[in-house]
């Protein structure tokens, strides 16, 4: 997700020790599969209760709000959280601007992943960054988010996009934030900009064991005029062996489709799922 729109906008308490094998799938278990909702962002402003009602009779298990629902207020987030109970969807996680995580709105941050369900609080964006020392900031900010979000039973994450796997000095910003960052912060694997800036998702999986708990499963093509308009299965990710490394090795929770440009996004996120459902029958 590379930019924010603007939306008009059940307690929980575990240990952050145990967080992921509660949420975490069994072996021989189906992991859940949701869809990032910035996929469907003009039906979701216009009808957040139709666009979450449609998408849950599609199939999806699991839906990730974006940074604007951080403008909502805590009763219409229990609207919102009535809405997902009642569709039999649930919210495991929310995209965050990197504001979200500073003292002033933190608080805010919480009330209302912890009123929604949501388990995981995401960095999105790391914003305007210039050179490693950024990077490095930023996962200074995340790692002390981390120890106000776990005294209320949450977790942060960190979502990358396709600058964080482009070299700077010799290293890949990923790197930068996967080393200075506790190894309890999920690194949220967008795969489509992992693949658009030549690097290998399978690899990046393999040397982050436990930390992939979720992926962003977009695709991407390399050919002219196709690039993210292709559907989850029609580009050029190698999916089968994505999702096995992320089972056998990442530790993922739950799986979020995620397609940014299609005229018909209701549809479109449709077809992602049933090709989905070619590789993870339900």
């Amino acid at each position: 997700m590379d930019s924010i729109d603007t939306l008009t906008r059940r307690t929980f308490l575990v240990s952050t020790a145990v967080l992921p094998v509660a949420l975490a799938a069994p072996p021989g278990v189906n992991i859940p599969i949701g869809l990032e909702l910035y996929s469907v962002r003009d039906e979701l402003k216009k009808d957040l209760a139709g666009t979450v009602r449609a998408v849950a009779k599609m199939g999806y298990q699991v839906v990730e709000f974006y940074a604007p629902y951080m403008e909502w207020t805590a009763d219409r987030t229990k609207e919102v959280r009535s809405i997902l109970d009642d569709a039999g969807v649930r919210c495991n996680s929310t995209h965050n601007g990197l504001d979200s995580f500073s003292a002033a709105k933190i608080p805010h941050a919480i009330e209302l992943n912890r009123i929604i369900g949501s388990h995981y609080v995401v960095l999105a964006h790391p914003g305007k960054t210039s050179g490693l020392d950024d990077y490095k900031r930023v996962a200074e900010t995340l790692t002390k988010a981390m120890e106000t979000l776990k005294t209320a039973g949450l977790s942060a994450g960190y979502h990358n996009h396709d600058a964080e796997w482009r070299p700077i000095e010799g290293r890949r910003p990923i790197e930068i934030i996967a080393a200075n960052t506790p190894q309890d912060l999920m690194l949220q694997l967008d795969v489509g900009t992992c693949l658009e800036a030549g690097s290998d998702s399978v690899a990046w999986i393999r040397a982050n064991p436990g930390r992939i708990r979720s992926l962003h499963l977009k695709d991407w093509s390399p050919e002219a005029g196709r690039g993210y308009k292709v559907v989850f299965g029609e580009g050029s990710a190698p999916w089968p062996q994505i999702l096995d490394a992320a089972e056998s090795v990442g530790g993922v929770e739950y799986y979020l489709i995620e397609q940014e440009e299609s005229a018909n996004p209701l549809e479109t996120v449709r077809q992602c799922l049933v090709n989905y459902r070619k590789l993870r029958p339900a």
